[in-house]
């Protein structure tokens, strides 16, 4: 060791370097004692610090995995919150982003809300399954924090974004702050999300010795022009309200069309429309009777003095049961039976799957007082329809297809919040509150000559419907293949006519319906998809686009293993080559899902 060919004063030197400027030290002396001559010349440098941080600036990515636009917001949120700091960041969706590429991350801030059973949202479907699957990158240079967005109505809460974050650690990234979950009124917990990693992330650029760099922040490429948004809805006229199943069919399903005339509200096939509501009369005036109120009391409910019976119309959730409510029921109202379900986390989302918020207070009655009332409840969110039209075909109007749910509890006949006011509470002239929740992870193929297959069952034909309004205005030259299904042919055929005037002038190419009770074996879409396997087969290789839209947890997921087994069969792929070619279809955008 005292064979070291430099002085003392140079080893000292070396020593107050930080690991970044030893790895550029590195190689200007590596290119000096090949005689080859440094880009800079040691002349030249102010400081290696300097030097350093120009090369290599820390980067940051803010990834959202988006739904319905909440995660996204939050992350162009914090986006703004870094440049503030002049920290230089991207922030991108996960629709538009190579999931491989994560290995290249340095520090990577992930918000990702929860669909279906716990599963991410369609757009982060890559991603999880790229960390989750046998071919997992080594993530040890990656530093990271996760935001997960859900509902606590449902019972694997923010499931996503804890699978993110536990996984994310598996693979040996740091992570800078310990997984934050929120529910549906997610704002406060996201701001103070955002003010804590984001001191965290100046601190880590602080020790990079990075500044003065530029920001960059991707935008949403659908535009709604205009004032009106989810806080301030646009109230559209109905124009048409009409039940269109059979008057003995099991299924209620309603077309309601509605006029967005002076709204600059613009929407795209293949977007939502979020719907604000108010709950049943009947219903708010039950909960009263049941906790021995009258209405009259006034409360506080966003900064506003209102009474108790508009607070429960408008301001809160009513219908929808969730764990944390029974929970916190369970302590108001001291039912030996109801503290008994909390003890078994399986019993007590049981529970609440089958039994209505109000069904919990009628089963274990207690008297509350307005304001106990009030803390219990959730603030009441708008329900999201996909849009069964094309403005190509429609103009300035909006049509949506309503699934009505009814069911019984214990004798008391009660609807979905959203949809029975959608049925039963408005009527042709009322006024809707409405506004355009753009799903840009649902999108036509920009080349229209390419083939496309669209699979729904139930109301899941909607946004088929307005892609082939869509196809049909722009004289699309690609095929189109419709696979549908619901109960009965005579009863449930929802938009016959209008496919069979599609087919007619030459834009419904081939189609498929799969009616589950017209005969003694259920037949469903899948069954249709893997009868037709070869077909399937040929279309991918025409280039052909896949779009399915229904229920996550049953139709969509069975669909998914009818495709994988096309795909293995007609492709001669073993199971794991089927799901690579399936993810490589998501990652080109060639199969897409609108699920819930």
């Amino acid at each position: 060791m005292n064979d070291i060919p430099v002085n003392k004063e140079i080893c000292q030197a070396i020593e107050q370097l930080n690991p970044l400027q030893l790895a550029w030290i590195s190689g200007y002396c590596w290119a000096k004692a090949q005689g080859v001559n440094p880009a800079v010349a040691i002349g030249d440098l102010q400081s290696v610090s300097t030097l350093a941080t120009t090369v290599s600036p820390l980067k940051v990515t803010v990834l959202s995995l988006s739904q319905t636009g909440n995660a996204k917001g939050v992350a162009a949120r914090l986006a703004e919150r870094l440049q503030q700091e002049n920290i230089e960041v991207s922030c991108i969706s996960a629709k538009d982003y190579k999931a491989k590429n994560i290995v290249n991350e340095e520090l990577l801030l992930l918000v990702s809300s929860t669909q279906g059973e716990g599963e991410p949202p369609e757009e982060g479907v890559v991603l999880y399954k790229l960390l989750h699957g046998k071919k997992a990158p080594s993530l040890s240079t990656l530093r990271f924090a996760v935001l997960g967005l859900g509902d606590s109505s449902y019972p694997k809460f923010c499931q996503a974004g804890k699978d993110f974050d536990q996984r994310l650690g598996e693979l040996g990234a740091t992570r800078l702050l310990d997984c934050t979950t929120a529910d549906l009124d997610y704002q406060a917990t996201a701001e103070k999300w955002i003010e804590q990693i984001s001191t965290i992330v100046k601190q880590q650029v602080q020790e990079r010795q990075s500044a003065n760099v530029v920001s960059q922040t991707k935008e949403n490429t659908t535009t709604v022009s205009s004032v009106y948004t989810k806080q301030n809805p646009f109230p559209a006229t109905v124009l048409t309200h009409q039940k269109i199943t059979a008057r003995q069919a099991e299924k209620d399903v309603r077309h309601i069309e509605l006029d967005l005339s002076d709204s600059g509200l613009h929407y795209q096939a293949g977007d939502a429309l979020g719907v604000w509501f108010d709950n049943d009369p009947a219903l708010v005036q039950e909960i009263l009777h049941l906790v021995s109120l009258k209405g009259d009391e006034i409360v506080e409910i966003e900064n506003k003095s209102i009474d108790l019976y508009t607070a429960l119309t408008s301001y809160l959730e009513i219908s929808q049961n969730t764990s944390a409510f029974v929970q916190s029921y369970a302590v108001l109202a001291n039912h030996q039976a109801l503290r008994d379900l909390l003890q078994s986390p399986e019993t007590l989302n049981e529970y609440v799957a089958n039994t209505p918020l109000v069904g919990v207070i009628k089963a274990y009655p207690s008297h509350l007082t307005a304001v106990q009332l009030v803390d219990l409840l959730r603030p009441l969110t708008p329900r999201l329809y996909s849009i069964s039209s094309s403005p190509a075909e429609v103009g300035e109007e909006v049509h949506i297809t309503v699934g009505v749910v009814r069911f019984d509890h214990q004798g008391t006949a009660y609807t979905g919040a959203a949809s029975g006011f959608l049925a039963d509470r408005i009527q042709e002239d009322s006024t809707v509150r409405v506004f355009i929740e753009p799903n840009d992870h649902f999108r036509l193929p920009e080349d229209t000559s390419k083939p496309i297959i669209m699979i729904g069952s139930g109301t899941g034909i909607a946004p088929f419907r307005a892609f082939l309004q869509q196809r049909a205005a722009n004289d699309a030259s690609g095929k189109n293949w419709l696979i549908f299904g619901n109960q009965r042919f005579t009863q449930d055929f929802l938009y016959q006519l209008e496919w069979q005037q599609l087919a007619k002038e030459g834009y419904l190419h081939k189609y498929d319906f799969a009616w589950s009770r017209d005969q003694e074996e259920k037949i469903y879409v899948q069954d249709k998809i893997r009868a037709a396997a070869k077909e399937v087969w040929q279309w991918l290789q025409e280039g052909a686009y896949i779009y399915v839209c229904g229920d996550a947890s049953r139709m969509a997921r069975d669909v998914e293993k009818a495709l994988l087994t096309v795909i293995e069969q007609e492709g001669q792929l073993s199971p794991e080559e089927a799901e690579e070619y399936l993810m490589e279809l998501r990652e080109d955008k060639r199969y897409q899902r609108d699920v819930y």
